[in-house]
């Protein structure tokens, strides 16, 4: 029997992108793409579900809420794989992080955008910077070097179950890295294409959006260093 591979997508207010996410991703190797409406205020939920996407709503606000309602939806897939909603990055790249798990060789694969310099640049600059803080004090502290924190990222369905994910908004990337390491899963990072989204980003797009999820990985970084 091939993989049972599922796709999560988070989405907020991305009715001008969702349709492009979906249209590109390999629907011929996917047993099932889940958007999870996140309070949006526009018609994203219904261009998901007109683009063949299985479509839930979580009324509570937060990435992190909206990963966990995706989670509680799955249909026993084998893998699991995050996807943003805005287009940013590349739907057809997800068989680069699927290739190293279905070989068998790993359990977490990260897709880093900031190994390829054209993908870096894309990135906002307080992203950039925000990124190279957290994945130092990951370093530092738990002796694991990611490059990253992006959110197009693969886990085994069983190493997800294993990580148990707690966190309701901006920590949740940090915390399944952090877990990752600590439960010893096989580890690897990929470089992948990025580019600018559709739209203002609700985090690094605004001050205060960016400050909110600064505090957040900071502080769930030092979360899980006392616990």
């Amino acid at each position: 029997m091939p993989p049972r591979i599922s796709v999560i997508i988070p989405a907020y207010n991305e009715e001008q992108s969702i349709a492009s996410v979906l249209n590109d991703l390999p629907h011929e190797r996917l047993h099932e793409i889940i958007v999870v409406d996140n309070c949006s205020t526009d018609r994203t939920a219904q261009v998901a579900r007109d683009h063949g996407a299985k479509v839930f709503e979580e009324k509570r606000r937060g990435y992190g809420s909206a990963c966990l309602k995706g989670i509680a939806m799955l249909d026993h897939p084998d893998i699991v794989v995050f996807l943003d909603g805005d287009y940013s990055d590349y739907p057809e790249e997800i068989s680069l992080l699927l290739e190293p798990i279905l070989a068998g060789q790993k359990d977490f694969v990260l897709g880093s955008r900031m190994i390829k310099p054209a993908s870096r640049k894309a990135l906002l600059p307080q992203a950039r910077y925000g990124n190279k803080l957290a994945v130092f004090l990951i370093r530092l502290f738990f002796r694991h070097q990611y490059t990253d924190l992006g959110p197009f990222r693969a886990i085994r369905y069983e190493s997800l179950q294993a990580i148990d994910m707690q966190d309701q908004d901006f920590g949740w990337t940090v915390e399944m890295q952090i877990k990752a390491v600590r439960k010893k899963l096989r580890i690897a990072e990929i470089p992948v294409s990025y580019r600018e989204r559709i739209g203002v980003s609700k985090i690094t797009g605004t001050l205060a959006g960016t400050f909110q999820a600064g505090t957040k990985i900071i502080y769930t970084i030092f979360k899980y260093l006392i616990i």
